[in-house]
């Protein structure tokens, strides 16, 4: 209930300063519409210019006036402009403005203005509404005002939380949370869908106005350099047509809940059920699904403060499809190790942990795009219901699809003596591209803010970052990797521009284990995908590197068996799971 109050009082500032935005805006088209219903004359203007107002970042203006004018035979005073009272710097409105009337007051010319015939007193220079005034207030109105009612909205909806720490979800914690009841577990797309419509909007009202800003910048005062705000409304497209995607996705395909077996998924056992799709069924269909073991995390503090993700474990399989009762019914099985960590039931705090279970599909029309956030705890059960041969066909596509991948990333090939794996350079082209931008940029800023605004500890800090992403951006990009066994002898030689710059070598005899290792991951649109070095090891802890690179633990595996097959290596299968779940040992054997 604290909660709820506390988000209330929030959102009630934000709501008042848009409903004071909002009567601004009706008020000022009310009276100007009124006022188009006023009569004309001429008026004796007796000051008038504009004043400049500086403040602490930036420099407003106002047009200002006072006149004379005769209505229905009696003089009356005034000295409003425009509808909009005070200074403001949108657009060149209030230079413009003030500099025409002061033309006319220093020439001893009349202005038209216009005035109440019911009450000759008011009266206006300018009637008609500033458009830009009215976008810019809007966004006010729209980004403040939405924010704040939909927080009430969401605070008076929103049901009592529960605590996980009652007694009463000791036994199954995972009740403490209301999605998680039963077994079905609905996805996150809807909520996704509207966070990016929401997003979308509230880009789009700040970036409308400019490029009606943009108009005097480029084509009077000849401000090319201005052109670069037209990247904003382009996003604003970007986003919107984004959004439009999400929200295909979501009619075509509906809520398309989970229902999982067993329940809740379960640590030391499975993570598996059933997902029914309004699919007509065509077996050349392809479902991947993906199981993500996510820790979400805040780092820094006050404005530098930020929230993470980082996966800890993840695999990836087919789903096996089947005619369903709604079209087509999706069955999917993992085998979850030991020694993970459970799903909390709140999902939220500083840091927490979470199951993601992710299902896409590239179909004709709209693609399927879905996450679940399901509970997972150590309870060993296992599936009970699940077919298990289509399970198993499914598991077989799934290594076949694997070792493709492992074998297209390895470039196995045959030698005079042997076989050779080559990584070439620039296999990570676009990854490192981006990085040397970046880092370039950075280094940019650093010299400009040292050799410019004489800032030696700020320079030297961007200059260096930028140096280092750089220099690592370029060895990433040009660095590659030989392995080649050869006479009974593993050697792992990395090159940059052609030039060794480490070399590895073991005895094929000698091999004790292959392992994996996630030496990084990557995440785009909230989907994870940890990437993979292979090693192979002796008894006395030497490793050397026989391939990286591997997207997914699915296919380090499959480049294991490669590896074993290719080199000789007679591999039995997993032996051991390291601390974070990321590395798997496989015992290799004399060929």
């Amino acid at each position: 209930m604290k909660g709820k109050v506390f988000l209330i009082l929030f959102a009630l500032p934000f709501a008042g300063v848009g409903a004071w935005m909002g009567w601004s805006i009706a008020d000022a088209m009310l009276e100007s519409m009124r006022m188009q219903n006023w009569q004309s004359t001429q008026a004796r203007l007796e000051t008038a210019g504009y004043e400049t107002h500086h403040g602490d970042d930036s420099t407003t203006y106002q047009a200002y006036a006072t006149y004379r004018y005769t209505a229905n035979g009696q003089e009356y005073h005034g000295d409003r402009v425009g509808l909009f009272s005070g200074n403001d710097n949108i657009g060149s409105y209030q230079q413009d403005t003030g500099l025409r009337l002061e033309s006319l007051w220093r020439n001893g010319q009349p202005v038209v203005i216009y005035y109440d015939p019911e009450r000759p007193a008011e009266s206006i220079i300018d009637r008609d509404l500033r458009w830009g005034m009215v976008g810019f207030r809007s966004i006010f109105l729209f980004v403040f005002g939405g924010v704040g009612v939909g927080l009430i909205v969401f605070g008076f909806l929103s049901p009592k939380e529960k605590d996980p720490d009652d007694p009463a979800y000791a036994d199954m914690p995972w009740l403490a949370n209301d999605d998680w009841q039963t077994s079905s577990v609905r996805s996150q797309s809807r909520t996704a869908m509207w966070g990016v419509w929401a997003f979308a909007s509230l880009w789009n009202l700040v970036s409308a106005p400019l490029p009606f800003l943009l108009v005097e910048e480029v084509t009077v005062k000849e401000n090319y350099l201005a052109l670069i705000g037209l990247l904003f409304p382009l996003v604003g497209i970007a986003l919107l047509t984004w959004a439009i995607r999400r929200s295909r996705e979501w009619t075509r395909f509906g809520p398309t809940p989970v229902h999982l077996d067993p329940f809740p998924g379960a640590i030391g056992g499975h993570v598996g059920g059933t997902i029914d799709l309004k699919l007509p069924f065509d077996p050349a269909h392809r479902f991947h699904v993906s199981l993500t073991n996510l820790h979400h995390y805040t780092s820094g503090s006050g404005k530098n403060r930020s929230s993470r993700e980082k996966a800890l474990w993840q695999r990836d399989a087919q789903a096996a499809a089947q005619p369903g009762p709604e079209g087509t019914r999706l069955v999917f099985r993992f085998d979850v190790p030991d020694g993970l960590d459970e799903a909390d039931a709140r999902q939220s705090g500083d840091s927490y942990h979470a199951w993601r279970l992710g299902l896409t599909a590239e179909l004709p029309g709209a693609d399927l795009n879905r996450d679940f956030s399901i509970p997972v705890y150590r309870t060993g059960a296992r599936s009970q219901s699940l077919p298990e041969r289509a399970l198993a066909d499914a598991e077989s596509r799934q290594d076949q699809l694997d070792e493709a991948d492992a074998l297209g990333l390895m470039n196995m090939t045959h030698t005079a003596t042997g076989k050779r794996l080559h990584l070439p350079a620039g296999r990570n082209g676009g990854t490192a591209a981006l990085g040397f931008l970046f880092g370039a940029g950075f280094a940019a800023a650093g010299y400009f803010i040292l050799t410019v605004e004489q800032q030696l500890f700020m320079g030297a800090v961007f200059g260096l970052l930028g140096s280092l992403v750089g220099l690592g951006s370029l060895y990433a990009g040009l660095n590659s990797l030989t392995v080649d066994m050869d006479g009974g002898k593993i050697r792992s030689v990395r090159r940059v521009l052609g030039v060794p710059v480490s070399i590895g070598e073991m005895p094929a005899h000698s091999v004790s284990s292959l392992s994996k290792d996630s030496s990084f991951q990557s995440n785009s649109g909230g989907k994870h995908v940890m990437h993979y070095t292979v090693y192979a090891h002796d008894s006395a802890g030497k490793k050397v590197t026989l391939g990286e690179g591997f997207r997914g633990a699915g296919d380090a595996d499959a480049a294991i068996r490669v590896l074993s097959r290719e080199f000789g290596l007679r591999v039995p299968g997993p032996t051991a799971v390291g601390s974070a779940a990321t590395d798997i040992d496989y015992l290799a054997a004399d060929s």
